[in-house]
């Protein structure tokens, strides 16, 4: 069996020193299509060093850690990179990132579930500097024939979408070379910015990185609810329902309710076709 459940639960967690300082940050921001207009002041949080802020999306791509690549080369695990799709993330923030840092990243597969045709995979990487505890952050991955081997089903990450007009609806535009900055962050994948690769996977034009949205999405909360203030995320969970190209434009829907917002997001050019569902971030 490509995936021996066991064997994977069992692994020992991998440890690796990340470092980060103020380049990093701007650099994924910049990525996020932050700095838009250049001088208005609440993006210079974003963009410049003097007033820098740190998203906590950034989790996603500070240092190395495990990321999913390395989480599929996991003991117990082999299976076909082209069967997976990163179905879900999430971030606990245990308090806010600096500016400049260094970790312990740690990483290992905390759980495999059984969906009957796709089996999931759950890699969590937590990281710590010296102060103690930073974020912890799970990927769900998706490995499309390997369920049915009759192990748990896990939880459902479905929410209930709010029977009531949004509180916020706000529109970000993507730019057309955003994929090619963002993938500097560290996403190599060729899906992003190679033409042939992506046909090769059945797309007619390479697609933003899932965690792209994921940032961007994010940030439009904080910008729009949280009053521009990262440290308030407490955590951010969503589920991938539907790629994003590069010259699109996103639409976020918000519900805001007392320590929490409700998100959706869908693509404006293709009906509202959905990117981004169950999505919640809790905050002070």
């Amino acid at each position: 069996m490509p995936i021996d459940v066991a064997k994977a639960l069992a692994a020992e967690p991998r440890s690796t020193e990340i470092v980060w300082d103020h380049k990093d940050i701007q650099l994924y921001h910049l990525g996020l299509g932050a700095g838009v207009p250049a001088t208005d002041p609440d993006e210079l949080r974003y963009t410049l060093e003097s007033r820098l802020h740190v998203l906590p999306s950034f989790a996603t791509v500070a240092g190395a850690g495990m990321g999913v690549v390395g989480g599929l080369s996991a003991p117990g695990i082999e299976i076909d990179l082209a069967a997976v799709l990163h179905g879900g993330q999430g971030i606990v923030l245990h308090r806010p990132i600096p500016v400049r840092g260094k970790a312990l990243s740690t990483s290992k597969v905390a759980a495999v579930y059984d969906k009957g045709k796709a089996a999931v995979l759950v890699l969590r990487t937590e990281a710590a500097d010296d102060e103690g505890p930073l974020w912890t952050s799970d990927a769900q991955i998706f490995v499309r024939g390997e369920g049915g081997f009759g192990g748990e089903r896990g939880p459902s990450a479905r929410t209930e979408q709010p029977d009531r007009a949004p509180d916020r609806t706000v529109e970000r535009k993507v730019r057309e070379e955003q994929a090619l900055l963002y993938r500097l962050s560290g996403d190599w994948n060729p899906l992003h910015a190679d033409p042939e690769f992506a046909a090769l996977a059945g797309f007619d034009r390479p697609i933003l990185h899932g965690l792209c949205t994921y940032g961007m999405t994010l940030k439009a909360v904080v910008d729009t609810l949280l009053g521009g203030e990262v440290a308030r995320v407490r955590s951010y969970t969503t589920r991938f329902t539907g790629v994003v190209y590069p010259g699109e434009t996103l639409r976020v829907r918000m519900w805001a309710a007392p320590g929490r917002v409700q998100v959706s997001v869908t693509a404006v050019e293709r009906d509202d076709a959905p990117v981004l569902s169950d999505t919640l971030v809790e905050h002070a």
